[in-house]
């Protein structure tokens, strides 16, 4: 949602670039100076880099992992000071259940998100003595735009003699997967301001369609059944290879 159309009495926007430092020096400095402390931080801003491996230009890697695994590391650290002035402060860091069960055709951004899960881990231990309480979120499908974008992302991905051309479909579908969930942002937004508010705050939560699911096959569903009932349903098996 753009930042001119969040209206509410208890809500001031502003827009921030989280790869941007002058942009959050900025807004550390309005923080400060308007309130002195923060109580809690969300770290939410991210996209999905889709496409094979073997066509993914080092540079979409290097910027998928600036936007999902660096920047929010920046703004934790740059923030901490704010935090450490609160009295009951909280940082929560919007991982996806995709960093736990990796899919093909979204490798870089799994990832990414499965790095961001580990720092957010070493951070829970890390800050606890600071009076930092630390929450991981593990989303899984919900209705935005993020399908769009990552979409849009997509585009001149595949290279003109691809040898995922068979698959482009399948591609195109794993990008846009969560347009259609059930769990819309709102439902979101109020499941995690629920959990934020509880004074025993739980360390890991998975909101959203198919999170549970996702995060229980992985640690129970046999390597061999996992790979073969996703290699079937991104039609893996439908790839051509040509050979000269």
């Amino acid at each position: 949602m753009p930042v001119q159309e969040i209206v509410h009495e208890n809500i001031v926007p502003v827009a921030m670039d989280v790869n941007d430092k002058q942009q959050v020096a900025g807004v550390i400095e309005k923080i400060t100076n308007e309130d002195g402390r923060l109580d809690c931080l969300i770290n939410n801003a991210g996209y999905g880099e889709m496409g094979p491996l073997l066509e993914i230009s080092s540079d979409k890697v290097e910027s998928q992992f600036k936007t999902n695994v660096f920047s929010p590391l920046y703004l934790v650290q740059m923030e901490t000071p704010l935090l450490m002035k609160s009295y009951q402060a909280s940082i929560v860091n919007i991982g996806s259940a995709a960093g736990v069960f990796s899919t093909p055709f979204s490798g870089v951004y799994c990832a990414s998100k499965a790095a961001f899960h580990s720092l957010s881990e070493v951070m829970r231990m890390e800050l606890a003595p600071l009076g930092i309480h630390v929450m991981t979120v593990y989303p899984g499908a919900v209705s935005s735009s993020f399908g769009d974008n990552a979409s849009k992302q997509l585009m001149g991905v595949l290279a003109p003699n691809s040898l995922y051309a068979d698959v482009a479909e399948a591609i195109e579908k794993r990008a846009t997967v969560s347009k259609k969930s059930p769990t819309t942002p709102d439902i979101f937004a109020e499941k995690l301001i629920e959990q934020i508010e509880n004074p025993k705050s739980p360390k890991e939560i998975g909101i959203g369609h198919g999170s549970r699911f996702m995060r229980l096959s992985k640690r129970v569903m046999p390597i061999a059944v996992r790979e073969w009932l996703l290699s079937k349903k991104f039609q893996l098996h439908h790839i051509n290879v040509r050979t000269s």
